[in-house]
């Protein structure tokens, strides 16, 4: 059962918001709010590579929220100053009660 109380953290997730205009002319890629619940953040490691001679660091993190339907991976999470994209949505279909977002920390 999820308990209330652990749910601590006030997020937004957003979506991409790419499109075009009157004219078909692609607008600029920017991000629209779909909503925004309280969560459970548990940040599970972190991972070094060297990419193209540079050092790179990925965080990985879950975040729990209540169930819902419309999220996807590709959709991003705001906490604060950070920034994580959804890598994987992973429900609870027995329960329906919760939904893990499989993110990476980007900023």
């Amino acid at each position: 059962m999820l308990r209330a109380g652990s749910l601590n953290r006030r997020i937004t997730i957003q979506r991409r918001n790419g499109g075009k205009d009157a004219w078909g002319t692609p607008l600029p890629d920017g991000w629209v709010d779909v909503c925004t619940p309280w969560s459970n953040i548990r940040t599970g490691s972190g991972a070094e590579a060297i990419r193209a001679d540079a050092l790179q660091s990925a965080v990985r993190t879950s975040i729990r929220i209540r169930f819902r339907a419309d999220i996807t991976a590709g959709m991003r999470v705001v906490h604060g100053a950070a920034i994580y994209d959804i890598k994987a949505v992973l429900p609870d279909e027995v329960g329906r009660q919760h939904v893990d977002l499989a993110c990476e920390l980007v900023t």
